[in-house]
């Protein structure tokens, strides 16, 4: 496993949710990191209900460290622990104007999370809404494993396809375009996986349950119901973890990187 990344073409498709639900889901310790240019504070605003964070270091600080040379011993100083997980936080911009202090951050982010990989720590990454200014489009086309996330209803898979052919030959043009793939939300409403994926002509790596009371906790830091562990939604994320890594360990077979890593 290594850098996972996900970006959503139009709206709200739920990225924060999936990104930040994968993270909980996840199989071992995993860095979570907040790259929406929009400064939404998605994940201290909803899920954390605006709590006050032990830091307030954020992205900017890593874009600061970078110009210092010290990138990689700067990110374990700007992270916080999600409660009652093994879930890492980086939190992301406070304004939308930020993000364009980042530019020039993200390829040698990338870089920095992989290695995390011989910690034996994964990245998460939700980078919002491809297309804004400052959006962390390279960090998406260094990932392991980047993912288009889309509802499956017909505004949603119409601004995905706009974006689809740019995303595969990005990918096409370092030979990994098994490193890209969609995630969709909500499948049957009404498209199933097999369509989606013939619309965006890249596969489905998984679906994520259409559950709007579940995905509440994560995206309005509601307090769990009696049956939260085993609600359609967390099924469903526990799911796509095992699929990702499937995705992510037969990409890296592919180009030759597993033995290395191991």
């Amino acid at each position: 496993m290594a850098l996972i990344v996900l970006a959503s073409a139009n709206g709200s498709p739920g990225v924060t949710t999936a990104a930040l639900g994968l993270a909980l889901s996840w199989h071992r310790p995993v860095v979570l990191v907040d790259a929406d240019p929009t400064g939404a504070m998605g994940i201290p605003a909803g899920y954390l209900r605006g709590g006050q964070l032990p830091t307030d270091a954020t992205i900017l600080d890593l874009a600061i460290a970078l110009r210092q040379g010290n990138l990689a011993e700067a990110l374990p100083r700007s992270l916080i622990q999600l409660p009652d997980s093994q879930v890492q936080f980086l939190c992301g911009t406070m304004r939308h104007n930020q993000a364009r202090a980042l530019d020039e951050l993200w390829e040698p982010f990338a870089a920095v999370a992989k290695a995390l990989e011989r910690n034996g720590q994964d990245v998460i990454v939700d980078a919002g809404r491809l297309g804004l200014e400052g959006s962390p489009y390279r960090l998406f086309a260094a990932a392991d494993l980047g993912l288009l996330v889309t509802r499956s209803n017909l505004p949603s898979l119409v601004a995905a396809s706009s974006w689809a052919p740019t995303l595969r030959e990005t990918f096409e043009r370092v030979g990994a375009r098994e490193s890209l793939g969609a995630l969709v939300v909500g499948p049957g409403r009404p498209y199933g996986q097999g369509e989606v994926a013939k619309v965006l002509s890249m596969p489905v790596v998984a679906s994520l349950a259409w559950d709007p009371d579940t995905a509440r906790v994560y995206s309005d830091g509601e307090k769990p119901g009696r049956k939260f562990a085993s609600s359609g939604l967390n099924r469903s994320l526990r799911a796509t973890v095992h699929a990702i890594q499937s995705v992510v360990a037969a990409g890296q077979k592919s180009l030759g990187l597993a033995q290395e890593r191991n």
